[in-house]
């Protein structure tokens, strides 16, 4: 399936959900790139309804996941953008204890899970950063580069409005 089949529009950000959907789980390859964006554009739309935008979100989620590529620098982009989209939506639209991608208890371990150090070897290589080859720097990069302190933030408040 392309985006060309039954359509009078290439354009996905004018296609439903159940459209982008089903064109999703069809597609393999960098078409996925699309999908995450224009979801990930809808997720962001203030006038749309909470749960509509949550749905936009877990369908930008589901296409990162299915990007290709397995590269350290192909798995830190996705992390990178799973971790961003999940604390947004944590933040902006609320928790949801009950949907693992919005409890903000479950995504610090995930986060964490999904990087290529713990944060005590990180720590530990950044010691001695100018050392190691150029990929490590790069893993060790992207590993600061995470947004740390807002996670932090996002999951205190969220954790004070379950209390």
């Amino acid at each position: 399936m392309n985006a060309d089949d039954d359509s009078p529009s290439r354009d996905l950000s004018t296609w439903t959900i159940q459209r982008l959907r089903s064109f999703a789980d069809a597609t393999h390859g960098p078409q996925l790139e699309s999908v995450r964006v224009v979801a990930q554009g809808h997720a962001y739309d203030a006038d749309a309804p909470r749960a509509a935008r949550r749905q936009w979100a877990e369908l930008s989620l589901r296409a990162n996941q299915r990007l290709p590529g397995d590269s350290p620098w192909d798995r830190a982009r996705k992390t990178h953008h799973d971790f961003m989209l999940r604390m947004w939506v944590i933040d902006q639209l609320g928790p949801d204890h009950e949907h693992q991608d919005w409890n903000p208890e479950t995504l610090p371990a995930d986060t964490i899970a999904a990087l290529a150090f713990t944060p005590v070897e990180a720590r530990a290589l950044a010691d001695h950063w100018r050392d190691l080859p150029v990929e490590r720097i790069g893993e060790l990069r992207r590993h600061k580069n995470l947004p740390w302190e807002e996670w932090a933030d996002v999951t205190a408040e969220a954790q004070g409005d379950a209390v």
